[in-house]
């Protein structure tokens, strides 16, 4: 994940659920219990979906 962002050159924010106890509970407001959960805006990606996320990062194409 952090890999494709970073190609694209898509800013991203890094949070360990492992580490930071915060990011935790945040994640299980959201009712998740698995990694990666990527936020753009209103919508939610579970795993790694390369296709959805281009299409919302508006980038569909240019890979």
């Amino acid at each position: 994940m952090k890999e494709f962002l970073s190609q694209k050159g898509i800013p991203f924010t890094e949070r360990d659920v492992s580490q930071d106890e915060e990011a935790l509970r945040e994640l299980e407001k959201l009712g998740m219990m698995t990694t990666p959960v990527t936020l753009i805006d209103d919508e939610m990606v579970v795993g790694f979906d390369p296709r959805k996320l281009e299409q919302l990062l508006g980038s569909e194409g240019e890979a």
